[in-house]
């Protein structure tokens, strides 16, 4: 090598071309969702953890799908198109243009392998020092189908497909993953020459490393746990995977320091980050985007995206923390309490039966049972802005766009429709009008007209 290969710049190219025609799904396979994120997510930030300098998604079934989940995940990766699909060999191709300048390795990945660890794809890319094409195998427990990668020593010969391989092939337990690593150019160049001279008229990427040989470069295959090489094929496989996640993410968890105490009823997103000493109690579901600060507690039954909680929060029972939700310090969000677009103060409390919606609500502010933020008037969202130390009586309406000043107050059933002076009280009922023995007289007159529709 002409460099350290530590310094190699680091090009990712990820495969997500293929329809998934055993998902039985009009979804494209690579955005069907495992830990609460699209499978390609799992592959783009495995990869991302080598700090690559270019990505490129190979897409073709359902492409502007799942361009548009590329986009929203990774902003300055590249996708390619795959027409019509004529192999793995001709689908890494497609990154040709994107790559046409790069200087430094490149690294073939697939969107619908998720467990390949980042460690895994380091030691990839640390094997490339000694070794022209690097392939990643495992030692399969029922080696069936898969694809066999014979060695001598630490180099590779070649890889037999199953349905080609001799009785003496098919008894070598060590497997093809399909990831590999090579310098981007020779990669390319290498693949240029890969026929379709197959039963599928196909272009394999398991040509590869036998092109290799033949022109004296050298080949090695790294293992990794078979367990990091699954693929997701169909629904089922899909399903054992969800376990196989959730399993993996507890334990993490666990060793991480947090408390859980009962682990298997707790659901974590892929990107889920929980500091040390946060506690969460059963039946709770993290979607994608959350963080929870140290020591904060996570009651039970509750359900977080997109959000941020602080130290010493506590969120829960039954609460709702939807995008854009940011709890401060030491705050309580009660029970059946929904918080989005909102930034809760330290020490702030909402502790019941409340929505707050594109708020702001000030340190150490109450929030009364039954209060709603009124943000949204059919086609815009408005803003409520709550001071400081501020206490919103229950049942309070606030009809946004509207400010209430530190120390403000409402009253009980209130609905506040201006802004609130610091330190002012505002009330906003109608007058109350009693009219004596009306209630016995409306009740009499309705149960009559019930039992007349009876009989």
């Amino acid at each position: 090598m002409s460099e350290p290969q530590a310094t190699r710049p680091i090009a990712l190219i990820i495969l997500a071309a293929g329809q998934g025609t055993r998902m039985n799904s009009d979804l494209p396979k690579p955005l069907h969702k495992l830990g609460g994120m699209p499978l390609i997510a799992h592959a783009l930030f495995a990869g991302a953890t080598l700090e690559p300098s270019r990505i490129v998604v190979i897409t073709g079934h359902g492409a502007d799908a799942v361009e548009k989940a590329v986009e929203d995940l990774m902003p300055f990766a590249t996708c390619a198109r795959q027409e019509p699909q004529l192999g793995t060999g001709h689908a890494v191709l497609q990154a040709a243009d994107a790559l046409a300048d790069f200087e430094g390795d490149a690294i073939v990945l697939y969107a619908d392998t998720p467990f390949v660890r980042p460690e895994t794809l380091a030691a990839m890319q640390a094997a490339r020092a000694a070794h022209d094409i690097v392939v990643l195998g495992f030692r399969a427990a029922d080696p069936g189908r898969y694809g066999r990668l014979i060695l001598d020593g630490d180099r590779l010969e070649r890889i037999v497909e199953a349905k080609d391989a001799t009785p003496a092939e098919l008894a070598v337990d060590t497997c093809n993953s399909g990831l590999l690593a090579a310098d981007a150019q020779t990669l390319l160049r290498l693949l240029s020459r890969v026929t379709n001279d197959n039963a599928a008229g196909e272009y394999y990427l398991t040509d590869l490393p036998a092109l290799a040989r033949a022109e004296g470069l050298s080949a090695t295959a790294i293992l990794c746990p078979e367990a990091e090489t699954l693929g997701i094929n169909s629904r089922p496989e899909l399903a054992a995977a969800e376990t196989t996640f959730q399993t993996n993410k507890r334990l993490e968890m666990l060793d991480n320091g947090v408390a859980m105490q009962a682990p298997d009823t707790v659901f974590f997103a892929l990107d889920t980050w929980v500091g040390r000493d946060a506690e969460i109690e059963p039946n709770v579901v993290f979607g994608p985007g959350v963080t929870v600060e140290s020591g904060a507690q996570i009651r039970a039954f509750s359900h977080l995206e997109g959000c941020h909680v602080s130290a010493g929060a506590v969120i829960g029972p039954y609460a709702r923390l939807r995008p854009g939700a940011e709890i401060g310090n030491d705050a309580r969000i009660g029970n059946f309490v929904e918080v989005k677009e909102a930034q809760i103060g330290d020490g702030a409390k909402v502790n019941h039966l409340t929505y707050i919606g594109d708020a702001t609500v000030g340190e150490r502010s109450n929030i009364g049972a039954g209060t709603v933020t009124c943000n949204y008037d059919g086609v815009m969202k408005h803003r409520t802005i709550i001071g400081r130390d501020a206490f919103i009586g229950s049942d309070t309406m606030l009809v946004a766009p509207v400010t209430l000043g530190d120390r403000a107050m409402t009253a009980s059933g209130s609905v506040i429709t201006e802004d609130v002076p610091p330190g002012a009280l505002a009330l906003g009922r109608a007058k109350q009008v009693n009219k004596p023995g009306l209630a016995v007289k409306l009740m009499d007159r309705l149960r009559a007209i019930k039992a007349a529709r009876k009989g």
